[in-house]
């Protein structure tokens, strides 16, 4: 039998997984995502090539994109901070410049490997596209 902590972890569980098939099930299908005629479903969408060729520029898209996530959810977290009033003006200044500097370093390291900031933008398919639209 499960200890009452435990009993309460299974619980709070039980309602991630409710309120998550609640949201999924609130999303629209695309057009593109139902199936055609035939039954059959739309095409995958597109994935990292595999090819020997290309596999080092794949991997530094794929770091890349994770590390430009990162910097888009502490370029957030920034902006809540400053429009609580949690920083100094000076932090504020620094911070700023801090998240310029950063951007400009992705952008040349997109450049470095061939890439622009939009191919960091990986399609997840009927969920969108993994980091907002650029302004």
């Amino acid at each position: 039998m499960a200890t009452e902590n435990e009993d309460g972890r299974t619980r709070r569980l039980d309602e991630v997984a409710e309120a998550a098939a609640r949201a999924f099930r609130l999303l629209p299908a695309a057009p593109q995502d139902l199936p055609g005629p035939g039954g059959q479903g739309a095409a995958p969408a597109r994935r990292i090539s595999a090819d020997p060729d290309t596999v080092e520029r794949d991997l530094v898209r794929l770091v890349l994109t994770l590390v430009e996530l990162l910097r888009q959810l502490m370029e957030r977290q920034a902006l809540h901070r400053v429009d609580q009033g949690d920083l100094t003006e000076a932090e504020e200044e620094r911070l700023g410049a801090t998240l310029m500097v950063l951007h400009d370093r992705m952008v040349g390291l997109c450049a470095q490997y061939g890439l622009t900031m939009e191919d960091l933008n990986l399609d997840l398919g009927p969920l969108g596209t993994l980091l907002p639209p650029a302004d």
